[in-house]
Parts: C-alpha cells; sequence; structure tokens
C-alpha cells in the first residue's frame, strides 16, 4: 500500500506547475481546534442558561443575529465547565484579565501544537529540518512568548530562529506568510514553521445593551490554530502547492478608530464601525489590481478577476457581499471563504488558511489544470489595514 502511495504522489508531482526557482511555497497545512463545537441551532439557550441571563431582549437580538451571520458551527475553548470554574467571567464589571489570561495561554499554545504536529506529519520531514519559527497570536499575552513555549514543547533546536507577531487581529496570518515568505527566500535550504492560534477567551462578556457588539462576537467568533510550512526549492520528497509570488500591505489613512480593541481588567473590548464594510469595499479594486500586476505585465494584461482563484478572509458576510458587488466576481469565487464562516466562524488570524486549505481541497477533486493558475489571498484588520498575497496554484 505504501508503495502505491509513493507512485500515486510521483505521478502527481510529474503532472503538477513548477515552482519558480527561489519563489517561497506552501509545503504542508494542518489544522487544529479545541473539543468543543458549539452549533448555532442550540446557541441562543446554552448561551443564556450559562451566563445566567433571562432578558427576552437579548434573546432576540441573538436569535436574529445567529441567522444573519451565516455561521453554522464553532469550537471554543470556553465551555461550561469554565464558567463553572471561572463565573466571575460571566459577571459584568469583575477584574478578570488574570484568570483570562491563564486560559488563554495554555489553550493558544496546546492547538498551535496540535496544528503544528498534523501539519509536519503531512511535511514529512523531521522536525530538526524547521529552521525558524513564526508564531501569531491575538489572543495571549506573556514574556516569554508562545513562540518559546511552542518550540519546547514541539522539541526544536534552541537555536530555531523565532518571530513572534502578537495583536495584528484578523490580517495577522497573512502578515506572518508574508514574514515566512521574506525568510524562506532569503535564507537558502531554510524550511519556515508559520503557526496562528487563537481564542475569543479575552473577550467573552455577558450581555450589555450598551455594547451590542459584543453579542455579535458571540455568534460569529470561534477558535482554533493553523500551522503551514514554508520554503524555497522544494526537494523531490515534498509537495508544495501553492506557490508565494509577492505579497502586499497598505493601510488606509484615517480609518484607525474603525475597528478598536482596548485591554482592560475585565479583557479586551471591541467596538467596529459600522461602516467597516463599506470602507473595505470602497478600496478593495484599487488592492487588488496592484497586486495582480505584480504577475507581470505579459500576465496581468490578459488577467480578468474572474480568471483568479480568491481565498479571503470573511470577517462576516456583509465583507463579502460587498467585495462580490464592488469586484464584480462571480458567485463561485468566494465559496471558499463562505464555506470556511459556515464551518469555522470567523476565528482571526487562521481563517485565510482554513479557506485555502478549502481551495486546496477544490483543486485536489479537479485534478491538473481544473483551477486558475493566479490566485489573491486577502485579510483586513486594525488600521483599516489591508493584507494581500498574489499566488500561484501549483496543481
Amino acid at each position: 500500500m505504501l508503495r502505491v502511495q509513493e507512485k500515486q504522489k510521483e505521478i502527481g508531482q510529474s503532472t503538477r506547475r513548477v515552482a519558480n526557482q527561489g519563489k517561497a511555497t506552501v509545503l504542508a497545512l494542518g489544522k487544529a481546534f479545541p473539543s468543543n463545537l458549539v452549533s448555532q441551532d442550540n446557541l441562543v439557550e446554552e448561551y443564556l442558561r450559562e451566563i445566567k441571563c433571562d432578558d427576552l431582549s437579548v434573546k432576540d437580538k441573538l436569535q436574529h443575529l445567529c441567522k444573519t451571520t451565516s455561521v453554522k458551527t464553532r469550537y471554543t475553548v470556553m465551555t461550561r465547565e469554565t464558567l463553572q470554574k471561572y463565573p466571575e467571567l460571566a459577571t459584568e464589571g469583575s477584574p478578570t484579565i488574570k484568570q483570562r489570561l491563564e486560559i488563554a495561554n495554555e489553550a493558544v499554545v496546546q492547538m498551535a501544537y496540535e496544528a503544528s504536529l498534523a501539519c509536519i506529519k503531512e511535511w514529512g520531514r523531521a522536525l530538526q529540518d524547521i529552521t525558524h519559527l513564526v508564531y501569531v497570536s491575538s489572543s495571549e499575552f506573556r514574556l516569554p512568548g508562545g513562540d518559546l513555549h511552542l518550540s519546547a514543547q514541539l522539541g526544536l533546536s534552541n537555536e530555531v530562529q523565532r518571530v513572534l507577531l502578537y495583536f495584528s487581529g484578523c490580517y495577522g496570518g497573512l502578515s506572518g506568510l508574508r514574514v515566512a515568505k521574506d525568510i524562506a527566500e532569503n535564507n537558502r535550504g531554510s524550511r519556515v514553521l508559520l503557526t496562528t492560534s487563537e481564542t475569543m477567551v479575552l473577550g467573552f462578556r455577558p450581555p450589555n445593551k450598551a455594547r451590542p457588539y459584543d453579542l455579535v462576537g458571540a455568534t460569529l467568533f470561534g477558535d482554533g490554530a493553523a500551522a503551514l510550512i514554508i520554503g524555497a526549492d522544494p526537494r523531490e520528497s515534498e509537495s508544495p502547492f501553492m506557490e508565494l509570488h509577492c505579497a502586499l500591505q497598505r493601510f488606509l489613512p484615517g480609518t484607525q478608530g474603525v475597528i478598536d480593541g482596548r485591554m482592560s481588567e475585565e479583557g479586551i473590548s471591541f467596538k467596529l464601525g459600522r461602516d467597516l464594510p463599506q470602507k473595505i469595499e470602497d478600496s478593495v479594486e484599487d488592492f487588488c489590481k496592484k497586486l495582480v500586476a505584480k504577475a507581470g505585465p505579459a500576465a496581468s494584461a490578459s488577467l480578468e478577476l474572474n480568471d483568479l482563484f480568491w481565498a479571503v478572509h470573511p470577517g462576516g458576510p456583509a465583507i463579502l457581499n460587498g467585495m462580490e458587488a464592488r469586484l464584480k466576481l462571480k458567485p463561485e469565487k468566494l465559496e471558499s471563504s463562505r464555506r470556511a464562516l459556515v464551518d469555522y466562524g470567523n476565528v482571526s488570524s487562521n481563517t485565510i488558511f482554513y479557506i485555502m486549505d478549502k481551495v486546496r481541497d477544490e483543486f485536489e477533486k479537479k485534478g491538473r489544470g481544473g483551477g486558475p493558475e493566479w490566485g489573491l489571498g486577502l485579510a483586513f484588520g486594525p488600521g483599516i489595514t489591508f493584507e494581500g498575497f498574489l499566488m500561484r496554484s501549483l496543481f
């Protein structure tokens, strides 16, 4: 059986597109989630029971949000047992940052560890071949950071070069990917382990009519982790599936307050401006065209936006709907993004990689040449910051 699998891998590699020399590629991808799976169908009754809330207006609002977010399932670190151990988390005004970090710090590294193991298993090479670690999270806070704890837990060399990216929010995954790409392309033979890991424990709050966005968070956000191996000039034993052609980051001047997050003794509180989807929609076309132009004069001259594959972080349905309308995209172009939102919710920095995994699945089903060669990966976050990639499918 092993020989058959090796032969299939050999045939698959021989019929795939070839990565450009020196360009970073995605060599493997893994995911991990906490054990608690939440169904939106049961969310309202369970959530209100656990936080001991009997306000009918809150119940009506939650039921409405469950229908509009399009999320069906999410994974969460927070459980009934967590609230039994830390009942103060559901008490308005309680100074609980110590308890929240006690939960989050451990959970975030554990999820990153499990995602890394899945990724390394898919990659098929030894731990000792990992030369760099890029660690992304907006859900923990301590010194030393989760990068060192993860490195030690995995058993990486104590000389692995580490980069820690904290509190970038939803665009953090692509920021980490940009850093990993730069490392891989400028350190010959390097193999970069990129991990993202998030939990909403720091932002869990009891409902308050003065903070309507807390209820949005209760119906939209989920927890999980992702891990990727990034490297240039793949060996014969490796199976790259995506080339990272170029990256671009931009912030929109004057929009620093549209996504606002503040740390206090009660945890993190968020405020999102109602104009967030519109501001993204107004600027996304120019950003995408600038990325496409980096494919080179010959390729970009013939590429239309509907010729591309798309991996777009879904902050929520409104952002995807606005982009689809503004860019005149065919409905199937954002299907992977919509399915990730349905299956996992908004998992902050992780989500873009869950979408890339779904894109990969689609390409595998279609086979060689069954999907577009060029594609865009996009994420948006505090700033308002746009983070984007022009990518090449190697299927």
